[in-house]
């Protein structure tokens, strides 16, 4: 099963079951995922279907930060109902330790010797990496490897 059918799955499941919470925002899910295939006239695979929760993963982050700094909990806590559910999409995040090897294995792959070369290294990381792990936390991380 494909995660797109899957994610189409929980959506019933959800309407069966009336989590009208669950459903809104699996249903954002899906109108994200439909919109993308529109837009580039394609069928999704499963790690374009990853990279557009990604997406929205760090979307809800964002508004988190901005509405705790604006005092509105209730925000804050709807959105983060939201990044629970499409957590569950994601796959499996990385350890601090895997993370940690993977980077130091792309910095020797690509022969980085400073900052310079951080973007070779985060081109190297990017499709390993997609999906699970940070790659904000992934750049600061090559970030203080390139620089120590």
């Amino acid at each position: 099963m494909s995660l797109k059918e899957r994610i189409t799955e929980d959506m019933k499941s959800a309407l069966r079951a009336k989590e009208t919470a669950r459903l809104s925002a699996v249903r954002l899910l899906l109108a994200a995922i439909k919109q993308r295939e529109v837009d580039e006239r394609i069928t999704l695979t499963d790690d374009d279907v990853v990279a557009v929760i990604e997406k929205m993963l760090k979307q809800r982050r964002d508004s988190i930060a901005q509405y705790e700094a604006a005092n509105r909990n209730d925000l804050v806590q709807a959105e983060q109902f939201e990044v629970s559910v499409l957590q569950v999409y994601m796959p499996q995040a990385l350890s601090q330790t895997e993370l940690e090897a993977a980077v130091l294995a792309a910095i020797a792959q690509a022969g980085a010797k400073g900052p310079q070369d951080m973007g070779k290294v985060m081109t190297a990381l990017k499709p390993a990496l997609a999906g699970r792990a940070d790659m904000g936390k992934v750049s600061a991380l090559v970030k203080a490897k390139l620089a120590g």
